[in-house]
């Protein structure tokens, strides 16, 4: 599919000048970046997408008030309204959930269907989005003093900065700024360089809806969503900004020291969804027909560009030989190539770093006593020239070996033995990450102290699940060195909003908590 007719179908042309992306959008404005050109290539065969010249700083300081101006103005509509709003962006996807699966195919590399897996969560994340619009409550709390009321409330917090990695292109952002829009907040986008042009298919959707539900209910500000595409410098400027009362930031570990650091100066809030480092033990109970079609999925998914890839499995030694030899079957199996071809199981790696991170990875893993199983080396499919096209590696390794601590974002998975359940959630808890775990067993007790305090320290801790792919209605997000950060569902509304604890007084008389006397 050529891309000037998947720019079409998505309405996306009038952002182009020249065959050049514009790299600032404000609401319905947009405009060339005058900072640094950036070519994009397609990971599938390296082959040119388009330019984009980023934003620079003095174009984003110029057009940060209109963001506060838009908060202003969609903090009182009311939350149902609000969330009108969401479900004809969820139409809206819904309509065009074939062409973005493609553009995110084109710009990452993920496969297909996966693709649209993602387009899903976007989906899935406006109908979850529109519900609560209609249950952002508060509590009415006992009070000790007569003839009072106690009560707490959810106010909208203010503009929302979201700052989302390439290999979830929409579903992060669309986590973010889905449930920010119901809240009452304006959003401002920074996604990875890699993917503008999905960032730019979703902004035009956003101001599609917008468009649609100002004919019916109006008052809707098109610059409640802005988006930046720019560099680092400028992004680190972002984040110190007070207009940002929460960063919402999704990548590496690096990256989200720099960020905490920076707003916690000027006391702001951070919402850190960063590293994992995903263990999964097969216990000796385990269904092992069960856990081996999720080692499959959880360690090659995405070509091991998930931040929930599984990365260490950790094998009760009574299971340990069946585990592996079925493993090396099933990865002689996977079918690796272009991505939109359907049976392909495996696209590439998205770019050259990636493939010599991962050359780096093997090499450490064999100096530190590894043995290399299946080898992860470089393919060339004929239709692909150019791609860093990898088959999964699998690596036998101890427990100690200083690099299963670390995440390699690339499909290595590291095995690891163990002898009882307590070793085994030791080793699990033994890295700095702390995202996603699962344990495959059908035995209660084991499942139970896996699920308990004494079990993973992780955020995310699934039974006879891989530690890959999760629904939004769950909160989302780890611990440790993962940010502590909780995304998506359940109440993780909280973040884009401010509490406020309120007494009522409906006497005509004054008393005080706890009993003090104060007259005078």
């Amino acid at each position: 599919m050529k891309i000037e007719n998947l720019i079409n179908e998505l309405g996306i042309a009038k952002y182009f000048d020249q065959k050049k992306a514009h790299a600032l959008f404000v609401g319905k404005q947009s405009y060339q970046g005058e900072g640094a050109g950036i070519e994009v290539n397609s990971p599938i065969d390296n082959q040119r997408m388009t330019q984009v010249a980023s934003a620079n700083l003095n174009q984003i300081n110029e057009n940060l008030a209109s963001f506060q101006d838009a908060f202003q103005k969609l903090q009182i509509i009311p939350a149902p309204i609000r969330g009108k709003l969401v479900k004809i962006i969820g139409s809206k996807v819904q309509a065009k959930k074939n062409a973005l699966a493609r553009m995110i195919t084109l710009e990452v590399g993920k496969p297909l269907s996966e693709a649209h897996g993602e387009v899903q969560e976007w989906i899935d994340i406006c109908d979850f989005a529109v519900g609560l619009s209609r249950q952002l409550t508060g509590l009415t709390i006992a009070t000790e003093r007569y003839d009072h009321r106690l009560m707490e409330q959810w106010h909208p917090l203010g503009p929302v900065l979201v700052i989302s990695a390439f290999n979830f292109p929409l579903a992060v952002w669309a986590w973010n700024a889905m449930i920010a829009f119901v809240c009452g907040d304006s959003v401002v986008w920074k996604p990875s360089l890699v993917t503008p042009l999905c960032s730019i298919a979703a902004h035009e959707i956003v101001m599609d809806s917008i468009r649609e539900i100002n004919k019916e209910d109006g008052g809707f500000p098109t610059s409640i969503h802005g988006l930046f595409l720019t560099g680092i410098k400028e992004t680190k400027e972002l984040v110190k900004n007070p207009v940002f009362p929460l960063v919402s930031a999704t990548g590496s570990v690096e990256m989200g020291r720099d960020v905490n650091v920076n707003v916690a100066k000027r006391l702001g809030r951070s919402l850190l969804e960063l590293g994992g480092n995903n263990a999964l033990i097969i216990s000796n109970f385990a269904d092992i027909d069960l856990a081996i079609r999720a080692v499959v999925f959880s360690a090659v998914g995405t070509s091991g560009q998930r931040c929930t890839t599984l990365r260490r499995l950790i094998v009760h030694e009574a299971v340990e030989e069946e585990v592996i030899g079925r493993l090396i079957k099933a990865y002689g199996t996977l079918k690796i190539g272009h991505p939109l071809d359907e049976k392909n199981h495996m696209g590439p790696l998205i770019n050259q770093m990636a493939y010599n991170k991962m050359v780096e990875a093997l090499h450490l893993a064999k100096e530190q006593g590894g043995t290399i199983i299946c080898r992860g080396e470089r393919i060339y499919p004929e239709e692909c020239a150019g791609g860093y096209y990898v088959t999964p590696a699998l690596v036998k390794i101890d427990k100690d070996a200083l690099i299963v601590k670390q995440e390699t974002f690339v499909p290595i998975l590291y095995v690891i033995t163990y002898h009882d359940l307590s070793e085994a959630i030791a080793i699990n808890n033994n890295v700095p990450q702390g995202l996603s775990s699962a344990l495959f067993s059908t035995n209660i007790l084991e499942v139970e102290k896996f699920m308990s305090a004494m079990g993973s320290d992780c955020g995310l801790v699934n039974i006879n699940v891989g530690t890959s792919g999760a629904e939004i209605g769950g909160a989302f997000g780890g611990e440790k060195e993962t940010g502590g950060g909780r995304e998506s569902g359940s109440d993780a509304w909280k973040n884009y909003m401010r509490r406020v604890t309120s007494t009522i007084n409906y006497s005509t008389k004054l008393p005080l908590a706890q009993g003090i006397k104060f007259e005078f």
